[in-house]
């Protein structure tokens, strides 16, 4: 059985406090896009990864796939599996790909091997693989709070606007953008913000990553302002980089890019 682990974008990212574990509490929007990997997976006499289309860094029992079948294999009795991942969604774009693949790996092993999880016990293990894994067990809209991993669904449909995500060639690591972010309590929170026009949240709605990134990558603070020039109505970096979208209101002319730029349309 093959099925499509879809990435996401951040619409605001606000860094409100270092916790006493090394990690941060922040609050962002997870909303869904049309990227897509392609994942399979085949009943085999052993555990096995391997993957197609864009390379995947590290080492494959780093894998989070393979973590993800480890964890199931504690409590379930499953049989070892053939994993074939065809890699699509931009590695390092802030995309949450590698933690998709992991999340929609539980959910078709839980399809072909008849486990029986609930959405709660899936989001529970995915939980353990990466704060943003748990999103996309459902994959809807959600107000995402805590180090990224709690949630409170939210109405929010944005199929009336065309979404343009552009990727950079740049890198940023999780760390480095962290090193970068000063943080700080927020006045008015997102969960409300996101309830104003799509229009107005270019006055409202951050990132708080964007500031130091900016000044060190200035490829991805002229994407941004690319997108404004073209007519976005919000433009944004998502996570913590490197990827930036728009939300515009008709497909816009992007023949300005610099062309190293890899760019995505109608996601």
């Amino acid at each position: 059985m093959v099925i499509f682990p879809n990435a996401k974008i951040n619409i605001g990212l606000n860094v409100i406090e270092r916790r006493a574990d090394g990690y941060h509490n922040l609050e962002t929007i997870f909303y869904p896009v049309k990227i897509n990997d392609a994942l399979e997976i085949i009943e085999s006499d052993k555990l096995s990864f391997e993957s197609s289309g864009l390379a995947i860094p590290g080492k494959i029992e780093d894998n989070l796939c393979i973590k993800a079948y480890h964890l199931l294999k504690k409590d379930h009795n499953i049989p070892p599996v053939k994993i074939h991942l065809h890699k699509h969604i931009p590695i390092g774009a802030g995309l949450g790909g590698g933690s998709a693949d992991a999340a929609f790996f539980i959910r078709l092993m839980d399809q072909n091997f008849n486990l029986r999880l609930s959405i709660d016990k899936m989001q529970g293990y995915a939980r353990k693989l990466g704060a943003d894994c748990a999103f996309f067990i459902e994959s809807k809209p959600v107000f995402a709070f805590d180090v990224g991993d709690e949630f409170e669904p939210i109405e929010l449909d944005l199929s009336n606007y065309k979404i343009v995500l552009v990727m950079p060639d740049v890198q940023v690591s999780t760390a480095e953008a962290y090193r970068g972010v000063k943080p700080a309590e927020v006045k008015t929170s997102l969960i409300e913000l996101i309830q104003l026009p799509v229009a107005s949240w270019k006055k409202h709605i951050k990132n708080d990553f964007e500031e130091s990134i900016f000044k060190n990558h200035a490829l991805i603070r002229g994407v941004k302002a690319d997108l404004y020039q073209a007519g976005a109505l919000f433009a944004s970096m998502s996570g913590s980089g490197a990827s930036v979208f728009g939300i515009f209101d008709k497909t816009p002319d992007l023949s300005h890019l610099e062309v190293d730029n890899q760019v995505f349309y109608d996601i």
